[in-house]
């Protein structure tokens, strides 16, 4: 009897101290998504700008087409966001903005969007300013993009990102596993009792 109750502490012992296993984070993954977070800011500020040059030259009404130019540019700019947020319906649809030359020539295209029709007046300082910091970010961004697609690092971040996904899974399936264990063992004591 004193065997048992031995053997009932030990194995509740080993049941409390459950071992946690976690992953370790891919750096090349956290590097990818902090370039992302830039590259989504970027793109949110040329929104931002080309919505105020259109609010702007709708109101004044003497150039209506660059007002158009502007609604084109946030249009195109959204998608800029949406493609970095890596949305499956949005890459299902659009295998191009997968692929990081696509994604790249994306952002290169709005940057040169937004630096279209910059107009150097003294009272729109300020707007071209900004205008021009926007899109030389976003350029650059798109350049990285470029390059890095030519180099093929988005396969290898896909190629990570499937590697993490399934450690993830296999850490959730041991973690259940271990549980259910538990659960097993804790049913074992009370037959045996």
């Amino acid at each position: 009897m004193a065997r048992n109750s031995d053997a009932e502490n030990s194995q509740r012992g080993n049941t409390g101290a459950a071992t946690r296993v976690r992953a370790k984070p891919d750096s090349f993954l956290i590097v990818c998504r902090c370039f992302s977070f830039v590259t989504s800011l970027a793109a949110l500020l040329c929104i931002a700008v080309n919505v105020l040059s259109a609010v702007r030259s709708f109101k004044n009404g003497s150039n209506i087409f660059d007002g158009v130019f502007r609604c084109y540019a946030v249009a195109i700019a959204i998608f800029v966001v949406v493609a970095e947020t890596e949305w499956g319906f949005v890459v299902k649809f659009w295998k191009v903005l997968e692929y990081w030359a696509g994604r790249g020539m994306l952002q290169i295209f709005v940057s040169v969007m937004t630096r279209a029709y910059s107009d150097s007046s003294s009272e729109r300082d300020v707007l071209v300013l900004l205008q021009n910091i926007s899109s030389y970010i976003l350029l650059a961004c798109g350049l990285v993009y470029v390059i890095s697609g030519i180099m093929c690092i988005g396969c290898l971040k896909r190629a990570r990102q499937k590697k993490e996904v399934s450690t993830e899974q296999a850490i959730k399936d041991l973690q259940d596993l271990e549980k259910r264990r538990e659960e097993l063992q804790a049913l074992l004591i009370v037959e045996r009792v």
